[in-house]
């Protein structure tokens, strides 16, 4: 049952550190959406990868690091003081909308100076510095575009050619479960710390701050905490295939407990991409929150199917609700968890079967606004086909 309330999996955001506090970040279940030719800033690698063969008995992360660590950036933010009170999704703003400064991680990408990171790093912020590598030196950098739906930011700083060392960026579609990877950034503020681990598991949804889905995360169990956030998630060959975004706290407190998410390299590259060529990145947007229809699930309230989703909610006004779409209305309460019943069911996309909310979230992400996708859907036992044009999607959850 909590699984059908929950599509994605409860992270922390790691955030920057906010002189004086760090916020937890409060994740709400998540609509519907989608992540949006290759230009030469991120289509290639950008440098030669490290070179382990012939080094069975080598360090390899030390080899990583020294090989990566120039080309990952220390960032500052300063947030300025809001009159208004901090939203629970933004990890900078204080609750009496004090501002301050959080730091954060990132890494060079080009040698044109441009910078991945978090949005959530930067989200706000009125002053951005960086330094570069083990250099002292402080350079102001500035954004060229954000995408906040899958929490990328690309930043650019002026630095000579010499103080450049860009990363080569790998191919996040060919990590394996059980790849070793290395972690470079500054948690809590210590910078240029290193960590290791593995590829913990893949194909993990985590909530980006404005409450929508990220698809086919990276879960690794290499430390990672606060402040760690946009630095490089790199594999055994020193390429990057993720960018250190989130934790899971158990609860906890807000400091690693080895299971930390890296939004994929391939998500990035597709987001700057779109950044450089339109300035913008768009999203498509169905405007429904449901769950994943297990058996257990599908016996406890009698449902006419053992596996789908049920709509729970339809965002009034939006694609699916002007498709005819319908949401449920019966509160009902399960071991502890409540969500509505009576709602659509939804058992294809385009044709295809359904087996879980993941499958809908990842479909929608494969499209675009304006194009259409067909619903195969039960309602009162009876199937039915609606066709939905799918929209823009609005700047966070609603």
């Amino acid at each position: 049952m909590r699984r059908f309330l929950s599509s994605s999996i409860g992270s922390a955001l790691l955030g920057g550190v906010v002189v004086g506090a760090f916020f937890a970040i409060a994740i709400s279940a998540g609509w519907i959406e989608s992540q949006g030719t290759t230009t030469t800033t991120v289509a290639e690698p950008l440098s030669a990868p490290v070179d382990v063969k012939e080094s069975s008995g080598a360090n390899v992360v030390n080899q990583i690091y020294r090989h990566d660590g120039q080309g990952v950036a220390f960032i500052e933010a300063t947030i300025a003081p809001e009159e208004a009170s901090g939203s629970p999704l933004n990890p900078f703003e204080e609750e009496s909308g004090g501002g301050g400064v959080a730091t954060g991680s990132g890494f060079v990408i080009d040698t044109e100076g441009h910078i991945l990171t978090n949005n959530h790093v930067v989200d706000g912020a009125t002053k951005i510095q960086v330094k570069l590598g083990s250099s002292d030196t402080t350079r102001s950098a500035e954004v060229v575009g954000t995408d906040p739906a899958s929490d990328i930011a690309l930043l650019k700083v002026d630095a000579p050619a010499d103080q450049l060392h860009p990363l080569a960026l790998g191919d996040s579609a060919k990590v394996q479960v059980g790849d070793p990877v290395v972690a470079i950034g500054n948690p809590f503020g210590l910078d240029r710390t290193v960590t290791s681990g593995i590829v913990s598991a893949l194909q993990r949804q985590i909530q980006a701050p404005n409450g929508f889905s990220i698809s086919h995360v990276i879960q690794t169990d290499a430390a990672i905490n606060p402040g760690n956030s946009g630095g490089p998630l790199i594999d055994a060959g020193g390429s990057v295939i993720g960018i250190n975004s989130q934790i899971e706290t158990g609860g906890g407190s807000n400091g690693n407990v080895g299971i930390g998410f890296a939004i994929p390299i391939d998500t990035a590259r597709q987001v700057v991409d779109e950044i450089e060529q339109n300035g913008k990145v768009e999203h498509a947007y169905l405007g429904i929150n449901g769950g994943t229809i297990t058996p257990a699930l599908a016996d406890a309230v009698n449902l006419p199917v053992g596996k789908g989703v049920l709509v729970a909610e339809v965002v009034k006004g939006g694609p699916a609700d002007k498709a005819g779409l319908e949401g449920g209305s019966t509160e009902a309460t399960i071991e502890g968890a409540k969500f509505k019943l009576g709602g659509d069911i939804i058992t294809e996309v385009d044709g295809e079967p359904i087996d879980s909310m993941e499958e809908v979230i990842e479909a929608v992400d494969a499209a675009k606004p304006g194009e259409e996708m067909e619903l195969t859907i039960l309602r009162h036992g009876d199937s039915k086909k609606l066709t939905v044009t799918l929209g823009d999607r609005p700047a966070s959850v609603k």
